[in-house]
Parts: structure tokens; C-alpha cells; sequence
């Protein structure tokens, strides 16, 4: 037996036990005649102490050579602490170690196990498993662990099925690049890993599974930022016999019950808000809502006044800044530059000051008057002290450019709190959108989505007019989950991908053995695929996802602790039939 007790247990009540402890040195304090050492496993610290006059000699001498991170066994008794320690659960007492063993000797981490490293992110990254012992990381990923175990319990409690489904499948053309890989008895043939499974779990509803759901690894080679990795995780569900309310109702509750259990927090039922009302308010499709700062469209009170920059654009568009109304021209300035950057893209910004007597000042006053202003700052729900912004130009690019501005004051302000939620719904998302490049129609979801009945007319004449049976799940400003009904006939199905462009033969060859699939009885399905470690990131108050992930990838989709990607000898390119030009 390696140890009776773990390092974060001890206390009080165990004073005067023969106790067996193992884990790593924290660090050791040296003093002479006694010599104190912390011990560190997974579930705490626990100090131990080497006295001369109550030590074995040899035992009390191998102490002193203990550095950090040695792996080390020791036997001893429990014993009141002299000087407590408040901060820990183990702070009332020690081990008077009598026995000790070193396991395995260490050499001297790169970067400090504490909470708080010397260690960048990079060596930290090339180091994992050590940074794994700190507890950050570590708490971060059983906390992961808690939300897993919390998302199977509530679902297999609702009589779900967790069915695995194939990571090796065929590469298809619709949505982010496939990861392949070269079949060896297949000369020249690829299979693709699984951007998600969603083919396969629409044809365990046709095999009668009813309720399925699966936390599965998925794979898309695209380019990456904090909150994505070239391989992620999924709640992934399915349910058979349901309509667009019944997988609202089940995944709201799922939502609520981890924020419940997870969070202590009860929240009432979610928002719901159509697509074009999130776009028209609040420029994206996934809204944080724990502020407001509305936008309010100004063209009616602020075009045909000379003022030609507001003339000449599709959309003038403002929000007001709660308490911005004492901003400096320096901060204003410094604002102006932050939405001109090439990242956000504005030409300029127009700002009105709402004074606390009722009165404005504005930077372009030349154009407009007291009254003017006041219908602007109505629109934008401005009160007194406020400041508004307004930007300018083309609908769907001035949008995304105040969003942008939105999100960044509301972090400026303190007005994202992470130990505050607010989820919402998201539905009636556009069926298909126009690439401008190509001229073009892709699924906004995937082709497998099924339009609203009643907008099935206007696929042949105006297709962009199409609404989905679609839905996401939005939390803080972050998409978490989203799904649809999806098209259960294959009828239904084939026109579909015809008007995605896809000629008969093209559909046959990549998506024939679905369509087979719906001849012989499929049931009306839907579901909803929950990103697993944006989720668990959330709820951890947190906004990047790799602290939750075990072993990450960098912004390069390089693990630089195993350094891969890396290239494969020749034998095994011969054997797959592959030849490799680099330039």
C-alpha cells in the first residue's frame, strides 16, 4: 500500500494516527535541526516534519536531499501543528515522518508548481504534464469531469442512450476542411475524421434508438483562435418523434440543471429571439444579454441633414454607453482609433454627449440640432450621463462593426461578470445563405436541416427568404449549442441539395446511403450538439477553452509537447502510396 490517507484529509480528528502518505515535493524548508517538507498530491498539501531528536538519523539526512517534485513515500504520525495554517484543510496538524522512500528523484521543473507560475504559456504548453500539478489546471479539468458527469446523469435519466459512432467515415464537401486519412488497403482511397456525427445519429433515429446522445471528439482543419482547437468535443443528441419544442424544452433543462448543480444557480425560463431580431439588435446571432446597449437605427432622424456621410450609407446605427457621458476627447479619440482598426473596420465614429440638464453636444453638431439629438439619444434609450455612439455604412458590415464596439465597452465597463449567466434561445435562422464569391446557396446549418413548412414555397422563387427549423443556444455572448429538425424524407432531402447545387450524382455519391436510409421509415427527428469545452469554459468563468482540455493545441494546431504534426518516414509513405513534394 502505497499511502492510507491522501494529502488534502488529515486533520484534528486524525492526531495521533499511523498514517501513509505519497505524493510530490512543493518544497522543503531547511532550518538545521529540523527540516519541514510539503507534501502535494492531487487532493492537497499536507506538511511533513523531520526532527533531529525524533527522527532517524539516516531517515532525518535523506530528507535534506529531497528537491521539488521528487516522488516520495513516507510513514509517520499525526501530529498537532505549532504554527497553523487557516489557508489549507490540512493546516492544523503534520507527520512526524519516521519511514521515508523516495519513489523517484526529479529534476528541476522548468517553471514553478504554484498557482501562480513563472512559466509563460508556451513553456508551459511544451510541459503539460506539469502544468497539469497546478492547481488551475487541475481544478479545471475535474471540473470538466463534474459538468461530463453531471450532462450523462440528466440525460440517462431522461432515458438517453450514449451510442459511440465511427471516428473513420467519408470525407464530405459541405461545412470546414476534412482531416484525412490514407487508407493503406485501399490504395488511393481517404477516409475523413468526423467533423460531428451527424449523419450517423440521424440514422440510429431511422435504426429506432429513439433518444441518443454521445460526448464524442470531433475534427475540423480550420484556422483556429482562443476558443477553438482542431479537435473538440461534443455533446452530441438526437431524438426521434419530436418537434422544435420538444428538444428546446429537454436542452433548456439540461442548461438548467448543470447551472443548478454546477453553479448553484436557478434561472428562470430562457429568452427566445428570432435571428433577424438579434441581428437588427444587437449585430450578431449570439447575444450577450447581461447588458443592454441596444442599437437603435437612426436613419429617419439623422439622414437628408446635410450631413453627407449619413446621407449616402444603407444604415446610421447607435448605441448608448451607460455612465460614458464623462469621457475625455483623449478616450473618445482612443475609441474612434480602437474602431478603425483593420480587425473591426469602421471609417469613423460619430459621438453625442448627453448632458445631465437635458442638453447635447455632439461632433457633429454643425449638422444637427438640440432636437435632433434628443430624438437620437430616444431611439437609443440614452439617459442623462450617457454617451452615444454611431457608426455608419453598409447594414450587414456597420452591424458586425458595433457589435464588435458593443462587446468591447461592455468588457471596459466590468459588464461581463463570468459568475453571472444569461442564456437564450436563438431560432428561425435563415435556411440557406448566398456565398457573393461563387453566386452560390450553402446550408447557414448543414443540408441535412429542414426548412418551416409554411417557407417550403419560396425554395424555388426566393430561396434567401427561407427560414429553418433551426436553433442555437447562446451563453454570455458565446454559442454553446445549436440544432434543428431535420429533413426526414427523401424527397424533401434530394431538393435540398439541389438547390445547394449538388447535381444528382454528386448528391448519390456522398449522401445516397441517408437517402436509402429514409425509403424504409424514418421517423421525424431533430436535435442539438452542445460544444463541450466552450460550455465547460463558461461555466468555469473563463472565455479561452484550453485550460480545460488536457492537452491542447497551440494557435497552430501544434502540440509542441509531442511535437505534431510531424513528418512519417519513407517506408510508411511507400506503403500508403503517398509521394510528399515539398517545395
Amino acid at each position: 500500500m502505497y499511502r492510507s490517507h491522501n494529502c488534502g484529509e488529515l486533520n484534528a480528528s486524525n492526531i495521533n494516527t499511523e498514517v501513509t502518505l505519497a505524493g510530490w515535493v512543493q518544497k522543503s524548508r531547511d532550518k538545521g535541526f529540523m527540516n519541514w517538507v510539503d507534501l502535494r498530491d492531487r487532493y492537497g498539501i499536507t506538511q511533513l516534519i523531520f526532527d533531529e531528536s525524533r527522527t532517524d538519523k539516516t531517515v532525518f539526512e535523506l530528507a535534506k536531499t529531497l528537491g521539488r517534485e521528487f516522488v516520495i513515500q513516507v510513514k509517520g504520525t499525526v501530529i498537532e501543528r505549532e504554527a497553523k495554517n487557516k489557508n489549507i484543510p490540512t493546516g492544523e496538524i503534520e507527520i512526524l515522518v519516521s519511514e521515508l522512500t523516495i519513489l523517484n528523484s526529479a529534476l528541476t521543473p522548468p517553471f514553478t508548481i504554484e498557482d501562480e507560475t513563472d512559466g509563460g504559456e508556451d513553456i508551459r504548453m511544451k510541459y503539460r504534464y506539469l502544468d497539469i500539478r497546478r492547481n488551475p489546471v487541475k481544478n479545471s479539468l475535474l471540473f470538466r469531469h463534474k459538468v461530463a458527469m453531471e450532462v450523462r446523469k440528466y440525460l440517462s435519466d431522461l432515458d438517453f442512450c450514449e451510442v459511440e459512432t465511427p471516428y473513420l467515415i467519408k470525407s464530405t464537401p459541405e461545412g470546414a476542411r476534412d482531416f484525412v486519412v490514407p487508407s493503406r488497403m485501399n490504395e488511393g482511397q481517404f477516409y475523413a475524421l468526423p467533423q460531428s456525427p451527424q449523419t450517423f445519429k440521424q440514422l440510429l433515429m431511422v435504426g429506432g434508438m429513439d433518444k441518443y446522445f454521445q460526448i464524442v471528439k470531433c475534427f475540423r482543419d480550420e484556422d483556429l483562435r482562443a476558443d477553438r482547437q482542431p479537435e473538440f468535443t461534443q455533446i452530441d443528441c438526437e431524438m426521434a418523434f419530436v418537434e422544435q419544442e420538444d428538444i428546446l424544452n429537454v436542452f433548456e433543462g439540461l442548461t438548467r440543471h448543470l447551472l443548478k448543480e454546477i453553479k448553484g444557480i436557478e434561472v428562470d425560463k430562457f429568452p427566445r429571439i428570432t435571428y433577424d431580431y438579434a441581428m437588427k439588435t444587437y449585430g450578431n446571432d449570439k447575444p450577450d444579454i447581461r447588458f443592454g446597449m441596444k442599437f437603435g437605427e437612426l436613419n429617419e432622424f439623422a439622414q437628408h441633414k446635410e450631413f453627407p456621410v449619413f446621407n449616402s450609407a444603407e444604415l446610421v446605427v447607435g448605441i448608448a454607453v451607460p455612465g460614458a457621458g464623462n469621457y475625455t476627447r483623449k478616450e473618445i479619440d482612443g475609441l474612434i482609433d480602437w474602431v478603425k482598426r483593420p480587425q473591426v473596420g469602421a471609417s469613423g465614429m460619430v459621438y453625442v454627449k448627453c448632458n445631465e440638464d437635458g442638453t447635447y453636444k455632439s461632433s457633429v453638431d454643425k449638422f444637427y440640432d438640440n432636437d435632433d439629438l434628443a430624438n437620437w439619444a430616444k431611439v437609443t434609450e440614452a439617459n442623462p450621463g450617457d454617451m452615444i455612439f454611431v457608426l455608419s455604412g453598409p447594414a450587414n458590415k456597420t452591424r458586425a462593426q458595433l457589435s464588435a464596439l458593443r462587446m468591447e465597452l461592455a468588457t471596459r465597463l466590468g459588464l461581463r461578470n463570468p459568475e453571472e449567466f444569461a442564456p437564450l434561445w436563438v431560432v428561425d435562422f435563415p435556411l440557406l445563405e448566398l456565398d457573393e464569391e461563387s453566386g452560390r446557396y450553402h446550408a447557414m446549418h448543414h443540408p441535412f436541416t429542414s426548412p418551416k413548412p409554411e417557407d417550403m414555397a419560396l425554395l424555388e422563387t426566393e430561396p434567401g427568404k427561407v427560414r429553418a427549423n433551426a436553433y442555437d443556444m447562446v451563453l454570455n455572448g458565446n454559442e454553446i449549442g445549436g440544432g434543428s429538425i431535420r429533413i426526414h424524407d427523401k424527397a424533401t432531402q434530394q431538393l435540398m441539395f439541389k438547390y445547394l447545387g449538388f447535381t444528382e450524382e454528386e448528391a448519390k455519391a456522398q449522401f445516397g446511403f441517408l437517402m436509402d436510409a429514409f425509403q424504409f421509415g424514418a421517423p421525424p427527428h431533430g436535435g442539438l450538439a452542445f460544444g463541450l469545452d466552450r460550455l465547460v469554459a463558461i461555466l468555469g468563468g473563463q472565455e479561452t477553452i484550453r485550460d480545460f482540455i488536457a492537452f491542447p493545441k497551440n494557435n497552430s494546431g501544434r502540440d509542441v509537447m509531442i511535437d505534431a504534426p510531424a513528418a512519417i518516414d519513407d517506408a510508411q509513405l511507400k506503403e500508403l502510396r503517398i509521394k510528399v513534394d515539398i517545395a
